[in-house]
């Protein structure tokens, strides 16, 4: 990897354009050997929002509650949410599915559940569509799962072939792990995770006075939305490094927070969006083979953000890539930007 040092830095620097894309932190290992860089406004060490790759701490607290007897992937949220939170949750066609729900659905977004923060309402509003004009505002968990239900369900829960994104989902599971520990989303964050990884810069953001992540861009605009950023919690709240993103993400692999047999059973594919597949609370990001005939990009499994942050593991090349282009406008540019660090590092 020494001997590409300089190319991949150059990729890197070459990307900043202080148009679409002002700062880039990357980190790359391959077969043992890791590389680190940044560009622009974003240094190694300076912390960003990872924006939905928080999704995987979600699913690595999920399962390491199932590896000790406190939770099953197959339970009804009903067994661990009650009250308002269940009322209405779920009513597809006149039908109240609300008790159907699975832990497993929540993470393999085959619930239907509405996504609070992109779905439109009946006005063709939508939370993510405010913020993006600058309009920021916070909201607690509850008013995240109530705006939901305002929305309309997609499917009933686990219609074969079936999936819709929805931050809704992960909203949900942040609470059933605050039930069943007894403690906040943070601080099982803090107690499960971070510590015990000594990740010192990664934290669950919930100051909107913490001026320590780099802010996020919109186009060609800084996007100060602090009072989202706080609110986003189990769905999207983390800032981390990409360095210390790096260490969770093997982890996460290597059967540190639950049994390394657990991930085949997560790794059932079903579309979301184009070329990403949603499994059991990861994602894949694998390209056709008309744009990919060389084969030179292998599939990725891991998680993503619209910050532009991505934390993806290739098993077939032993190769993990953690990082962002903090760009919400052109999230897309994040994986431009990974497949030719990839690539490069991947030619003899």
């Amino acid at each position: 990897m020494n001997g590409k040092a300089q190319a991949l830095q150059d990729i890197l620097d070459k990307s900043v354009d202080n148009r679409k894309i002002f700062g880039t932190s990357f980190c790359v290992k391959y077969k043992g050997e890791i590389w680190t860089g940044a560009s622009g406004n974003l240094d190694v060490d300076r912390q960003y929002f990872i924006a939905s790759t928080t999704k995987l701490f979600v699913t690595a607290m999920v399962l390491h509650l199932r590896s000790q007897g406190l939770l099953g992937l197959e339970d009804k949220i009903s067994r661990y949410l009650h009250g308002n939170i269940l009322h209405g949750l779920h009513n597809f066609n006149g039908v109240d599915h609300s008790r159907d729900i699975s832990v497993r659905h929540l993470l393999a977004h085959t619930s239907g559940i509405p996504d609070y923060f992109q779905q439109k309402d009946e006005s063709g509003e939508s939370v993510e569509r405010g913020l993006m004009k600058g309009a920021d505002r916070g909201w607690t968990s509850e008013e995240a799962i109530a705006l939901s239900k305002k929305l309309k369900p997609l499917f009933a829960p686990g219609t074969k072939r079936k999936a819709h994104y929805s931050d809704t989902n992960f909203q949900l599971l942040g609470k059933i792990i605050e039930q069943i520990t007894g403690k906040s989303f943070a601080s099982n964050c803090d107690t499960l995770i971070c510590k015990p990884l000594g990740l010192d810069n990664t934290y669950l953001y919930q100051d909107v006075l913490d001026k320590r992540p780099q802010t996020l861009y919109y186009k060609d605009s800084a996007l100060l939305i602090p009072g989202a950023m706080a609110s986003f919690g189990p769905d999207g709240g983390i800032v981390a490094t990409s360095g210390e993103m790096m260490v969770f993400l093997e982890a996460f692999f290597s059967g540190v927070f639950f049994p390394a047999d657990y991930l085949p059973g997560l790794m059932v594919w079903n579309r979301i969006f184009f070329p990403m597949q949603s499994g059991i609370g990861i994602h894949r990001f694998r390209l056709p083979w008309v744009f990919n005939p060389l084969g030179t990009v292998p599939a990725l499994v891991g998680h993503s953000g619209l910050s532009g942050a991505l934390a993806y593991h290739s098993p077939e090349k032993d190769l993990y890539i953690t990082g962002t282009v903090n760009q919400v406008a052109f999230p897309d540019t994040s994986f431009r930007l990974a497949i030719k660090l990839i690539q490069k590092v991947l030619r003899g």
